[in-house]
């Protein structure tokens, strides 16, 4: 018996790519990543990435484009979140393919939680050493 093999759907692989394009960028995946598990104000995430808020904001509009994340405002402040379920299930899957073509012992959940716990704990040291270095502008 021979495995059927669906028909090629341009434009469901179109958006797949857009949804890979956007994750591709290591800013953009690290703000999924910070609110994969709790809604988060823009200067938070900034904060988060050591970079200006403007810079944030556009990670999140090319990720809010591709579908991943929707926001919502109060008052002055815009807080985003993910967009649903299935922005996991990308974030696990590329863990699980990095894991799989990756060099490295252990299993791809201990190499995962490992290096969010070290990202988690560099990034404010990271962000302090880079706003002493930006020039004042005024």
């Amino acid at each position: 018996m021979e495995a059927q093999v669906p028909p090629w759907d341009s434009a469901g692989a179109d958006r797949a790519v857009a949804v890979l394009k956007a994750v591709a960028d290591p800013s953009r995946y690290r703000l999924l990543w910070a609110l994969r598990r709790q809604e988060l104000p823009v200067s938070t995430l900034a904060e988060l990435l050591g970079a200006h808020v403007a810079a944030t904001s556009q990670h999140l509009a090319k990720l809010r484009t591709a579908g991943l994340v929707s926001s919502r405002r109060e008052g002055t402040r815009i807080y985003y979140r993910v967009a649903g379920a299935h922005v996991e299930a990308l974030l696990e899957g590329a863990v699980l393919a990095a894991g799989a073509t990756g060099a490295g012992s252990g299993t791809a959940a201990a190499r995962t939680e490992t290096a969010a716990v070290a990202q988690e704990q560099h990034a404010p040291a990271r962000t302090a050493a880079r706003r002493v270095r930006r020039p004042v502008t005024e």
